[in-house]
């Protein structure tokens, strides 16, 4: 009797730990497990909204919980973050936090200052989410000032999350030299998190000897992280050099590690359905497939030309039909199908969303007059008559 419950604590507690939807089957089954306890005679306890919440929030799934701003109702969280009557330094973080998430560095920055003008005393996740919501908006002297400040006037020792946030937001901007220079110069040992986001600076900006470098150290911290690999590889793929693309893969199975699958959840009508790359398992997989192919014509009328460079094998035409097969075009096309045309489509994604499905949103977005919204591994995108809150910088 007591197993369900017990699971649904473990779920809980590994959800809240998750810093990727590598962890959202995981979500999942917390709320499958929540369904056997409602039919069932056990009484929840008090770990149980702890984790339905943890739950909801990394699904994304707003009919089930009400983390506004994780779930993509930004605006929804800053009304409610408005009537709060006593707001702390954890409520900002929240509403920082929410903003960076979506996109809107300038407004991240703004409740920053507001916070300072109201007497509160950043934190260091303070920091963390305000440096993240720079990073995300090509904010960069903003972001380097709030990390200076944190010694220089908070008396903050910067730890290895605000290294990894410097890191990234040099990366991102293409400022790469100083990004590995500051890498270099830490007074702590980088871990692998760090090199990580120098690798994928580097694939960023085509970087490949950066890029290179960065997989050596991360090979000797983390052997079996197969995103290590895979980000090396598409940037072999993007320029063409399929040997040593195969190279890679031959690493990755010699060492026992599997490329992670890509997977998009969508929510119809209170129900969150699953797509991996390719899927043939859903019930309307006919459909859906026949709408693929509708909305591929469509778009051609658009201009849109598939980046097959996003596709790591050497076969052109079999490339073109592999990208139509995206997780995330799957679970658009059963949500036009599924949904009433005047319902955004939402989409949860464990993978970072690539350029070709970037563009092929945004065109959808507008010959289908629908709003998009995909929360990627990494943040939100907003898709809305053919252009991206994210401003094509992700």
């Amino acid at each position: 009797m007591e197993y369900h419950v017990g699971c649904l604590a473990q779920s809980a507690s590994h959800v809240r730990c998750s810093t990727s939807f590598e962890d959202a089957d995981m979500s999942l089954e917390a709320l499958h497990l929540f369904c056997d306890v409602q039919l069932s005679q056990i009484k929840p306890n008090e770990v149980t909204p702890v984790a339905l919440i943890s739950a909801c929030s990394n699904l994304g799934a707003l009919s089930q919980g009400d983390m506004y701003s994780k779930c993509g109702y930004l605006n929804l969280a800053c009304q409610l973050f408005d009537v709060l009557s006593d707001r702390d330094t954890f409520c900002y973080n929240a509403m920082i936090g929410g903003f960076a998430v979506h996109g809107h560095g300038n407004q991240a920055l703004e409740m920053y200052r507001k916070m300072k003008l109201e007497g509160l005393v950043p934190d260091g996740a303070t920091i963390v989410v305000t440096m993240f919501a720079c990073s995300h908006g090509g904010l960069v002297e903003e972001g380097l000032e709030i990390f200076e400040s944190m010694k220089g006037i908070h008396g903050m020792e910067p730890k290895l999350e605000h290294y990894r946030c410097l890191i990234d937001l040099l990366g991102r901007a293409g400022r790469l030299k100083d990004a590995e220079e500051r890498l270099h110069d830490m007074p702590m040992k980088p871990n692998a998190i760090l090199w990580r986001s120098l690798l994928g600076a580097a694939k960023l900006h085509g970087n490949l000897e950066m890029g290179e470098a960065a997989l050596k150290h991360l090979i000797e911290l983390e052997p079996e992280t197969r995103g290590n690999y895979v980000l090396l590889s598409n940037m072999y793929a993007s320029i063409a050099r399929w040997n040593d693309v195969k190279r890679v893969r031959m690493l990755m199975k010699d060492r026992g590690v599997d490329k992670l699958p890509g997977f998009s959840l969508v929510e119809i009508n209170g129900a969150m359905h699953e797509f991996l790359t390719g899927d043939k398992a859903h019930p309307f997989s006919k459909e859906i497939h026949l709408k693929i192919g509708e909305i591929n014509r469509r778009l051609q009328e658009y201009g849109h030309k598939p980046r097959t460079s996003e596709v790591l094998f050497d076969v052109e035409e079999d490339k073109e039909d592999f990208l139509s097969y995206h997780s995330e075009r799957l679970a658009i096309a059963f949500a036009l199908i599924a949904s009433p045309s005047s319902m955004p489509i939402r989409i949860i994604k464990n993978l970072r969303v690539c350029g070709d499905c970037h563009v092929f949103t945004k065109l959808i977005s507008a010959a289908y007059q629908r709003d998009i919204i995909v929360r990627d591994r990494n943040r939100f995108h907003h898709f809305k008559d053919g252009s991206c809150s994210c401003l094509d910088y992700w």
